[in-house]
């Protein structure tokens, strides 16, 4: 009596999800068919190689297949623009300012920076989700002005058109990757390789060494450098994919988009499918799962150095992941954190939500197994900076003032804006006039009526720049072999002799 009270009350909690999984799938069905239509840079997808492919050829191959993309973009997509899609505002029109093929230089594309001066090492830069090379472009040049040549390659599906992004899975990514890293072995055999990436490039990073650690056929880096890197993601991106089901109908293709937007950024995606979610969840799960099963069989003690940049207010990824999905797991001594406080200025505090001070109840009590740098308020009535140091295993803190501020009115930093400087041309506060992309984004502070601008006003609220990057290029710099500049208190160095202990 009683397994048959059960086995019914089960039934009819399985009934009920399934009528609330349908009602949902229902109402997205309607919310897709009266929203925006499709357009070419949404349902012309470009040829790309896959994963297989990737592996079987070299950069130049790479490279060769790239420029056939870019031709499919202009043969389908730009050159066949009907009239309501040729506007100044559409980075496709071939007659707007934000055309990126009309630029000095494509930054969409993947390219390498040559060293000046003697040849020292090579670095690989992986950009980020929905993004093209053009994110890893100051860093790439400060490589480069240290002797080392800088490759940064465009993942697949990124750079082109949004519909590549529908039709791409992580181990492209990957594969990618592989191969820069093997062109950048080619290019400078015996000499230090650095791995730097950012957002989803950061995960893909920080896979390639965890794959390196496993395998000795594969490149292992000498030094990981991580800009908010994708760890962990939000938890809706794991059932991204059910938004995503009415698009099986031919009527409700939309459904395959979480967000159908005007595509003004030059180098950006605006619009997100539904794929580009699933893809990147995907390979934070992978990440994750490589990481447990290295720490498990103490095959960890392969994994290179490692220095990470992450803002503790980011909406994108997950803050609590970076510190105790990555940091705490990997071997004492071997990373450290730098992590970028809110503005805790008095005029502003009071303001600060509960919740985005979370993360720091996730940072184990000193001494811990890797480093940590804060980037905080000198003190809570000054916009004036300190970087306060703990290094791996030590409950000492020091603590070095710089000689940087919080702009007024900016109460924290964001997912965007750590690859930065706040000089940028388009996502700069204080972009430098010569660094033009007809467009500048980071310093637009629009006041007007709603509906106005193609864009919306919460986007333009997020900061794209980040006025402590001088700090963030002291801190790489000074992990560059031969690099001039003052060495940080990374792994393996010595703490930083500017600094003082706190008291």
């Amino acid at each position: 009596m009683l397994m048959r009270w059960v086995k019914s009350l089960g039934k009819r909690a399985l009934l009920l999800v399934a009528a609330l999984l349908i009602l949902l799938i229902a109402l997205r069905a309607w919310d897709v068919y009266h929203g925006p239509d499709l357009r070419a840079w949404h349902t012309k997808v470009p040829p790309e190689l896959d994963a297989a492919a990737l592996d079987a050829t070299d950069w130049a191959g790479f490279v060769a297949a790239e420029a056939r993309a870019f031709d499919f973009v202009r043969e389908k997509v730009s050159d066949r623009l009907p009239p309501e899609d040729r506007s100044p505002a559409n980075r496709y029109d071939p007659a707007s300012p934000l055309h990126p093929a009309a630029f000095a230089q494509d930054w969409n594309r993947s390219y390498v920076l040559e060293p000046r001066g003697p040849l020292r090492g090579a670095v690989v830069l992986v950009h980020g989700l929905t993004d093209a090379p053009f994110n890893m472009r100051h860093l790439a040049a400060l490589y480069a002005e240290a002797g080392f040549i800088a490759i940064a390659p465009r993942m697949p599906g990124h750079g082109t058109v949004p519909a590549g992004l529908a039709d791409v899975a992580w181990p492209d990514w990957a594969a990618a990757t592989r191969l820069a890293v093997r062109e950048a072995r080619r290019r400078a055999p015996g000499l230090p390789l650095h791995l730097v990436g950012y957002s989803n490039g950061g995960a893909l990073a920080l896979r390639h060494a965890l794959e390196a650690a496993e395998d000795s056929a594969v490149g292992l880096p000498d030094q990981l450098v991580l800009l908010s890197p994708m760890v962990g993601v939000t938890p809706f991106a794991r059932f991204a994919g059910l938004a995503g089901l009415p698009a099986l109908l031919p009527a409700f293709a939309g459904a395959a988009w979480l967000s159908v937007l005007p595509e003004f950024n030059p180098f950006k995606y605006n619009s997100f499918p539904v794929n580009a979610a699933r893809q990147s969840h995907q390979l934070t799960v992978e990440v994750q799962s490589r990481l447990r099963r290295l720490e498990q069989s103490g095959r960890l003690d392969r994994f290179p150095p490692l220095l990470t940049f992450q803002s503790l207010a980011d909406a994108t990824v997950s803050t609590r992941a970076v510190i105790t999905a990555l940091h705490a797991r990997l071997p004492a001594g071997r990373s450290e954190l730098v992590l970028f406080d809110m503005n805790r200025e008095a005029a502003i505090g009071p303001l600060l939500a509960p919740r985005t001070d979370t993360a720091f109840t996730a940072i184990p009590p000193a001494p811990r197994g890797f480093g940590l740098t804060l980037i905080t308020n000198t003190a809570p009535d000054t916009l004036s900076v300190d970087a306060r140091f703990t290094p791996a295993g030590s409950t000492a803190e020091a603590i070095r003032a710089l000689d940087l501020a919080w702009p007024r009115g900016l109460f924290s930093l964001s997912h965007l804006a750590l690859p930065f400087p706040v000089e940028d041309g388009l996502y700069g506060l204080a972009p430098d006039t010569h660094d033009n992309f007809g467009l500048r984004l980071g310093a637009l502070a629009p006041r007007g009526e709603s509906g106005v601008l193609v864009m919306s006003l919460d986007s333009l609220l997020r900061v794209t720049s980040n006025p402590f990057f001088p700090y963030l290029r002291e801190r790489v710099t000074g992990i560059i072999p031969g690099a001039s500049g003052t060495p940080g208190a990374g792994p393996g160095r010595a703490a930083d002799p500017a600094m003082r202990p706190a008291r």
